[in-house]
């Protein structure tokens, strides 16, 4: 997000009541939207207006459209306002729209109340007409009901302003691909021209030596800075300290992790993939590079995942704690838990405590030992997600789950999380695989549920939750539906 995104609002009403009621109508506009920064929403609300006729709220709807700043719209009914004249505008209308259904007043002034009142206050049917022509255009919007003073209504206005934030960065987002995705794998390729057009994400494809042809641009200086950097954000092992014995294999990373900024800020890129069947002039498979780029800011999938590189990016733009992840084995004991890790590629923003950075070999892919940061992600809830191509149709899988604290593991030289997914591991383990969902996923510590709702709805993807609301037998006929 950029510091002059904005949500416009945009208030309804008519020319019905006489000047005097609008100029009500705009001052208590301009106090609704002060109210709503005074809460410290995530993006600033900004008051486009009053839209009284046709002409003017499709004038605002244009506007919104053509500003690359403008984030959604927000649309309050404060009187009534004859719904036909938004058809227009709507219908031209991408970004994402939310529906406050809120009044000026909280309550009622019961011994004052008079029909001057009614008429200013008329946002009870106001709404439901807007929602009327909504619901006619079959116009994808979010509704929240309640007074701009509620701190519930702030969250929930926060949580649609964050989804905006995401569908904005995934809109923009760029990958560059080292490498096709892994050989003979389903789920990590996909129709990159159906998701541009869908989503607005661009996938472009190099070798990984048009990487390798970047390792020059890591000078010496360049990489002393980036080990100095090293040597403060983690705990460094012995051998890999100034003068340690594979102090070389931390060079290496730093060498990929400059080589990387080099390529991926050149182009533009927000995101990368890389894949272990194509490493060619590598001198080991990016372990710590990796981790560090997602530590920035950037999006990851290993295996050429570029769907799961394209969403770790979105999220980012709202969720410090995020990373690539894999659901990788089981434990069927008493709590029946998931231990989740990649082989290299967790992202450090989830860690518990430092990271430490450690050299081990890794039997795959043919290079030297690679130096990678393990550690272990902090205990609490956070969600699992995955986005996959149906071939007709995208979907989102959600699954929440509790983060638990890992019991030792001396010779898993990884960086992990161990959680328990809701409702339990059988009921979400067979969802996940009934629904298509892939094997890896971002892993969000901190995200809100709703603000994933409301990203499916602006987005038009089909959204499955699993939670610990999750009744099998009605998912299993939303699947079939």
């Amino acid at each position: 997000m950029q510091s002059n995104d904005y949500i416009m609002l945009l208030v309804g009403s008519q020319h019905l009541y006489g000047p005097s009621v609008l100029c009500q109508v705009r001052d208590n506009s301009g106090s609704l939207c002060a109210r709503l920064n005074a809460a410290n929403l995530p993006v600033p609300v900004t008051l486009h207006g009053i839209g009284t006729t046709s002409q003017e709220i499709a004038d605002a709807c244009r506007v919104a459209e053509s500003d690359p700043h403008c984030l959604g719209m927000m649309v309050w009914m404060h009187t009534f306002s004859p719904a036909k004249m938004w058809i227009a505008g709507l219908q031209n209308l991408s970004k994402p729209l939310l529906h406050l259904h809120t009044q000026h007043g909280a309550s009622i002034p019961w011994s004052t109340i008079d029909m001057d009142y009614m008429n200013l206050h008329q946002s009870a049917h106001g709404g439901r007409e807007f929602g009327h022509v909504c619901a006619r255009l079959n116009k994808r919007r979010c509704v929240v009901v309640g007074h701009a003073q509620d701190p519930a209504v702030h969250q929930r206005i926060a949580a649609w302003q964050q989804a905006a934030v995401m569908r904005q960065a995934l809109a923009s987002t760029r990958i560059a691909r080292f490498g096709d995705n892994m050989r003979q794998v389903a789920v990590t390729d996909g129709d990159k021209v159906g998701l541009q057009i869908a989503l607005g994400l661009e996938v472009d494809g190099y070798g990984i030596g048009d990487l390798v042809d970047c390792l020059p641009s890591a000078d010496d200086a360049s990489v002393e800075e980036r080990l100095a950097t090293y040597e403060s954000d983690y705990e460094l092992v012995p051998e890999l300290r100034s003068g340690g014995a594979k102090r070389e294999s931390l060079i290496e990373q730093a060498r990929i992790d400059i080589a990387l900024d080099s390529f991926l800020g050149d182009g533009g890129y927000h995101g990368f993939t890389t894949t272990f069947e194509d490493l060619h002039g590598l001198p080991q498979l990016p372990g710590l590079a990796v981790q560090r780029q997602m530590a920035g800011g950037r999006g990851f999938g290993a295996e050429g995942d570029w769907k799961t590189a394209a969403l770790l990016r979105a999220t980012k733009q709202i969720c410090d704690r995020c990373s690539f992840m894999e659901d990788y084995t089981y434990d069927f004991g008493e709590q029946s838990l998931v231990l989740g890790a990649h082989m290299l590629e967790v992202c450090p923003s989830i860690a518990a405590n430092k990271p430490q950075a450690e050299v081990h070999p890794l039997g795959i892919g043919g290079k030297s030992d690679p130096t990678r940061l393990v550690f272990e992600a902090a205990p609490g809830p956070a969600i699992n997600l995955s986005l996959i191509d149906l071939g007709d149709r995208l979907r989102l899988l959600a699954n929440v789950v509790d983060v638990q604290a890992c019991q030792p593991l001396p010779n898993l030289p990884v960086a992990r999380a161990l959680w328990q997914p809701r409702p339990s591991l059988s009921a979400a383990a067979e969802a996940w695989i009934l629904a298509g969902g892939a094997h890896h996923t971002v892993f969000a510590d901190g995200l809100n549920l709703t603000t994933v709702e409301d990203f499916a709805v602006m987005t038009g993807i089909e959204l499955v939750v699993i939670n610990e609301t999750t009744d099998m037998p009605s998912l299993r006929q939303q699947l079939i539906a």
